[in-house]
């Protein structure tokens, strides 16, 4: 399986995606133990990559992602995951189901989501007093997370969001759920 770990390299910054690309553009890359017959196909390229681990990585202090969350684009060819991120400055809040978490910024300035998260990516975070059961399923989340909150919440000096399944539906019923938001606040042109 195929993986790349993005980190923030800033104690308050938050990984914002640049690029992403998955499939073979060259014969060198990722080679080393394979036959010549999974290089050929240089021309392998998955549309859509970029949006898939954006949603997945954006505005989390680390992200790790593997080749399962995509499609494959050229059957028998070996591919390779390429990405470019930055670190970006960002508030940066983490919400246990069923609680709540209020976004503000100061007098003049509004808030600008980065990234919004709603599901499960690991087995620490939001486990206290759960059962083993309800945190093992860790590759859910809700997709459509940076939808909700950049309604309710960009352009607003201050708003409330709920880490609750009737907000952002629930991605994977049975297992504890958590909320991850980045913002900034930046004064209006």
């Amino acid at each position: 399986m195929l993986s790349s770990l993005l980190r923030s390299a800033l104690d308050h910054g938050v990984v914002s995606v640049l690029t992403v690309a998955y499939g073979r553009t060259n014969r060198q890359t990722c080679s080393e133990g394979r036959p010549p017959g999974q290089l050929e196909n240089t021309e392998c390229s998955l549309g859509g990559a970029l949006e898939a681990v954006a949603t997945r990585c954006n505005g989390k202090k680390v992200c790790e992602v593997d080749n399962t969350i995509f499609s494959d684009p050229c059957f028998g060819t070996y591919k390779y995951i390429q990405t470019t991120y930055t670190c970006l400055p960002a508030h940066h809040v983490v919400a246990c189901e069923e609680s709540e978490v209020e976004l503000f910024c100061d007098a003049g300035q509004t808030i600008v989501l980065i990234g919004a998260f709603y599901g499960r990516a690991d087995r620490t975070t939001c486990i206290y007093g759960r059962p083993d059961g309800q945190f093992n399923k860790i590759d859910c989340f809700t997709p459509t997370a940076n939808q909700v909150v950049t309604e309710r919440c960009n352009g607003k000096s201050r708003c409330s969001v709920y880490a609750l399944n009737s907000v952002f539906q629930d991605p994977c019923y049975g297992t504890t759920k958590y909320m991850e938001l980045a913002y900034t606040c930046e004064y209006p042109l």
